[in-house]
């Protein structure tokens, strides 16, 4: 069956949404496969610091890869796949160039809110949107919380993470002095708590007890029991995996003990780069400024007809 460009972009002039893909690390080479699995996407490129040596990434043959998003012509909106300290720099630069913004920062609390106040002025100023914290965990698990919460409105929601591999902890480590890889795996240990067992592999003369103690203050780290150990090779010890376990206990009106449960295991960067693109699609029918995905209708993730959304959904 032919595609036909949804109304929302025929108004606009669109007949495709060009995206690019900034960073091609774990969450970038999945942002490019699932921008050219959407039907109403294109591929305007891939933005890294370094162009790929002759014969390096195979997978890029035909793709156009550059330094500056500016080399690019024309693009819609920027899939951020940075690491997540960087990005609401990398935001805020491209937002300027009137290009939308969608990212994965997966902090919580004081530091998201700081994100979006600030990536929100930037956005507003170039007429542009950002959508932030669009991966699943701030993304679309906190979708689901705030349903359970709207279903009991008092009441305690347990979210369990694991076990799998921790793409922004395994950053996080990696960056601090000393560790040539590293590896975080989530263990969860009940009631909402976690244990995070992080693997590294040291740069040669590297201290391994200053390695640990810098891994065990930073704030990725300091909140949780965490436990350090040194390997050979992170590469033997990878697997993409991961997934949640949500539950709550609360009351609806006047009645206890509504119980709900939401669990998934996923491949980790697959379902962030997956998310990543139905937010580039919504940041299309937005107002300029910065969002969460709770802030979006959930029918403007999707590229459908919505009278044909509501038939098969509602």
């Amino acid at each position: 069956m032919r595609y036909c460009s949804p109304p929302f972009l025929i108004e606009r002039g669109i007949t495709m949404i060009k995206a690019a893909v900034v960073g091609y690390g774990n969450v970038g080479k999945f942002a490019v496969q699932a921008v050219k699995a959407a039907a109403d996407l294109e591929l305007a490129g891939v933005v890294r610091r370094t162009a790929p040596k002759e014969g390096e990434l195979p997978e890029l043959q035909g793709i156009k890869v550059v330094e500056n998003i500016a080399e690019l012509g024309q693009v819609d909106v920027a899939l951020l796949c940075v690491p997540t300290r960087s990005m609401p720099e990398k935001a805020r630069e491209i937002l300027r160039l009137g290009i939308n913004t969608v990212d994965s920062f997966d902090l919580h609390g004081e530091e998201l809110v700081r994100h979006r106040r600030e990536t929100g002025a930037a956005a507003k100023a170039s007429g542009a949107v950002a959508v932030i914290s669009a991966g699943w965990d701030p993304g679309t698990d906190s979708v689901v919380r705030a349903l359970l919460e709207l279903m009991a409105p008092r009441g305690i929601t347990f979210t369990n993470f694991g076990p799998g591999m921790s793409m922004g902890h395994s950053t996080a480590a990696k960056a601090v002095p000393g560790v040539r890889e590293a590896l975080s795996m989530t263990i969860p240990a009940g009631s909402g708590r976690h244990r995070r067992l992080v693997y590294v592999e040291l740069e040669p003369g590297a201290d391994p007890d200053a390695v640990e103690q810098n891994i065990l203050a930073d704030p990725y780290f300091n909140k949780d029991e965490t436990y350090v150990y040194q390997v050979n090779s992170i590469k033997d010890l990878q697997d993409m995996g991961h997934g949640v376990l949500m539950e709550r206990v609360g009351t609806s009106g006047e009645t206890a003990n509504q119980q709900f449960k939401w669990e998934m295991r996923i491949n980790n960067p697959a379902l962030t780069a997956q998310v990543m693109v139905a937010a580039a699609r919504a940041s299309l029918k937005q107002e300029p400024g910065a969002y969460t995905l709770l802030e979006i209708p959930l029918i403007d993730y999707f590229s459908d007809d919505p009278d044909e959304l509501i038939k098969r959904l509602v």
